[in-house]
């Protein structure tokens, strides 16, 4: 018997993985794919951490900051062991080898990031994701830390509320299979994905973890809160770091104008970029004036993806850019000890999970901290906690493996599909970053969350044309469809439920932030089929 599970092999997996081989428990880590391809490495600008290395810090500065870009909406106690852990999560990566840039005197260096009071981001070069996570992949080889790649999460596997592991779809060989566990950690990403052609994160970025936790009974929150990244490439969306702007670029309209200060908050910056560009105005990063040596070796980057997908040599010409959707504050509900509301014996951690870090508004660098922090926090209690169960749970039959297969099998049957999903995916796309983007309308929301409803209602009309049973894209892609109907569901709903504007969501009816009626976290789940949602007050 597996003693965890772990769903999802980012680097919030990754660092939980570790942590329960540390502590002696048997382990197994299930990926959609590679770890490599996790969105971990689309991380660029740097980790937080105070400190102090490069100005003078502090950890209450840390946490000052992050719950003033939260907008009140985070768990104070949440933020606080996350800041004072932040110190003690670089030393355990730096153990592990992750090769940070340097100070002449061989600190760990730092920069400053929008929100931030100092420079306290601790970054390699414009890779920082990317590294993080080799060191952690190449950590859990070492330890010989099992590891399945191309399994797709079909579905949790419950019993009275009680997680027992999940059903996965063998991408390769195109089986279903079961894989049992005393306790489960959810780390499958974030769902911004559902803005598909206008989002930085990869295509597999469909909230699965998240609409398998509906499906089984536990609950989502604050899923309006997408963050949106003011500096994404015009043409391919593609992101440009922030790190870009802690170094020194400016952001200017059509006329060489500055319009804001860089370093606010992601919101107000993303804000003040459509506002330009709802004026007529396109907007660049400039970051000429910071000179080609010093932009090759702290942003090499940057550079090279500039030149690739724009076409444009930021060396010597402005970036054209716009803000897309770019990180999921909301998803998976769970205590301070990362545990599912509502579900037994199952965890989320990173960007899959609402541990009310985040708030209305992620700080930047909060992320890469927060998949190592909490995701060594996970693993711990994955394996200290207790487990609920009255017999072995490979004795427990449920029929849910079946049903999954019977489902599976159905796709493959010769039925003439009347609509093609792929269509209706890009353009729901165009429509989400519309109507559910950097500014909010109830009306549109309205509209569109209706008109996503028919188009759940009608999904037994569409399926996939390649039938064949290994390495079937076709059929990947089809769920990941399903998955992100579910998650956009709940996403328009609460934005339309919200009549205030928020950090991250802003109407444009309703400008200003309404302590007394939304200082609340908004709760999903589903009964009887229904989705079903509470206000729940925030608590100091």
């Amino acid at each position: 018997m597996i003693d965890v599970l772990i769903i999802g092999s980012g680097g919030a997996g990754l660092a939980s993985a570790l942590t329960v081989k540390e502590r002696g428990a048997n382990v197994l880590v299930v990926g959609k794919s590679y770890p490599t391809a996790s969105q971990t490495s689309m991380a660029q600008g740097g980790m937080n951490a105070s400190l102090g290395n490069v100005t003078p810090d502090s950890i209450q500065s840390h946490i000052d900051d992050t719950i003033k870009s939260s907008h009140k909406l985070c768990n104070n106690q949440m933020v606080k062991q996350l800041c004072e852990d932040a110190p003690n999560s670089i030393k355990w990566l730096e153990k592990l080898g992750v090769p940070f840039d340097r100070t002449p005197k061989s600190k760990v260096a730092q920069r400053q990031l929008g929100g931030a009071s100092s420079k306290r981001a601790c970054y390699a070069q414009d890779y920082t994701g990317l590294k993080i996570l080799h060191t952690l992949y190449d950590s859990c080889l070492k330890e010989g830390i099992e590891m399945l790649e191309e399994y797709f999460l079909l579905n949790l596997i419950t019993e009275d509320s009680v997680v027992l592991g999940a059903i996965f779809l063998d991408i390769v060989t195109g089986e279903v299979k079961e894989i049992r566990a005393k306790n489960t950690i959810i780390a499958t990403g974030g769902y911004a994905g559902v803005y598909k052609g206008f989002t930085t994160n990869s295509e597999g970025a469909t909230g699965d973890g998240i609409a398998s936790v509906l499906r089984a009974g536990g609950s989502v929150s604050d899923m309006e809160f997408v963050q949106f990244h003011p500096t994404a490439l015009k043409s391919s969306a593609t992101l440009i770091s922030e790190s870009a702007r802690g170094e020194g670029g400016y952001l200017v309209n059509s006329k060489e104008e500055r319009f804001i200060d860089e370093l606010l908050p992601r919101d107000v910056v993303a804000r003040a970029i459509s506002a330009q560009i709802a004026n007529g105005e396109e907007v660049f990063l400039d970051i000429r004036h910071l000179g080609e040596e010093k932009l090759l070796h702290l942003m090499p980057q940057e550079v090279h993806l500039c030149r690739l997908y724009e076409n444009v040599d930021p060396i010597k010409e402005l970036i054209p850019i716009k803000p897309v959707a770019h990180y999921s504050m909301g998803g998976i509900d769970v205590n301070n000890n990362l545990e599912v509301t509502g579900l037994k014996n199952c965890y989320a951690v990173g960007e899959c999970s609402n541990a009310k870090i985040h708030g209305a508004n992620r700080l930047g660098g909060n992320s890469l901290l927060e998949i190592i922090s909490l995701g060594r926090l996970a693993g711990k209690n994955s394996v200290g906690g207790d487990c609920h169960r009255t017999k072995n749970n490979e004795q427990i039959y449920t029929n849910q493996l079946q049903e999954n297969q019977e489902y599976i099998e159905g796709l493959f049957e010769e039925y003439p599909w009347e609509r093609n999903f792929y269509e209706i995916q890009y353009e729901l796309g165009s429509k989400f970053y519309k109507y559910a983007g950097v500014v909010r309308d109830n009306t549109e929301l309205n509209n569109f969350l209706n008109e996503l409803r028919v188009i759940k209602a009608d999904i037994d009309n569409m399926g996939i044309g390649d039938k064949s049973r290994e390495n079937n894209t076709n059929l990947v892609e089809f769920l990941q469809f399903k998955n992100s109907l579910e998650v956009g569901e709940v996403l328009l709903d609460s934005a339309l439920v919200r009549d205030e504007s928020r950090g991250a969501h802003y109407k444009r009816a309703f400008p200003n932030e309404d302590d007394k009626l939304y200082r609340v976290n908004s709760l999903y789940w589903i009964e009887d089929d229904v989705l079903q949602n509470r206000l729940v007050k925030v608590v100091d």
